[in-house]
């Protein structure tokens, strides 16, 4: 069995493959001083012939140990997960199939954008009721590139 501890999500550990997005550091106030604006948070990346789209994914929760083999990737657009309610969700992500994963737990109060050609893990929410607003490239064009790794990886909890 391979195996695979989740750490913490934070931006320095996250900057390889996206955006940590979250309410900390820097801000300023707005609408008259009662909203702090954590100013332009994500690299979008959706190419040359593709839009922003927002869609809302309903996505099952999953228990640790979770059990995967397959990691998957957009080439031609990044990809931002927004959890609707503030439950942690599992993140894995790669530098690619001949690579080890890595797995980061969210804090409940954080999303991710993926960069474009990143390879991931598909979305793992731990809690119900897995409600997601995703910004991603819409476009004329397929952007989904699937790996299946020989074997399963195991994500156990920390």
């Amino acid at each position: 069995m391979q195996t695979l501890y989740p750490a913490p999500l934070t931006a320095d550990a996250f900057a390889p493959f996206g955006d940590v997005l979250d309410a900390t550091g820097d801000f300023r106030l707005i609408n008259e001083g009662m909203c702090q604006r954590h100013h332009d948070r994500a690299r979008l990346d959706f190419g040359t012939e593709g839009r922003a789209g927002i869609s809302i994914f309903h996505a099952q929760p999953r228990t640790l140990p979770y059990r995967f083999d397959l990691i998957e990737r957009h080439p031609d657009g990044s990809q931002a997960f927004i959890p609707m309610t503030q439950s942690p969700f599992l993140v894995i992500v790669s530098r690619g199939p001949n690579h080890r994963p890595q797995a980061f737990v969210t804090n409940g109060a954080q999303a991710i954008n993926l960069h474009r050609g990143i390879w991931h893990g598909v979305l793992t929410p731990l809690h119900a009721p897995g409600l997601f607003a995703v910004i991603d490239r819409i476009g004329p064009t397929p952007n989904l590139e699937e790996h299946r790794f020989p074997q399963m990886w195991t994500v156990i909890a920390p």
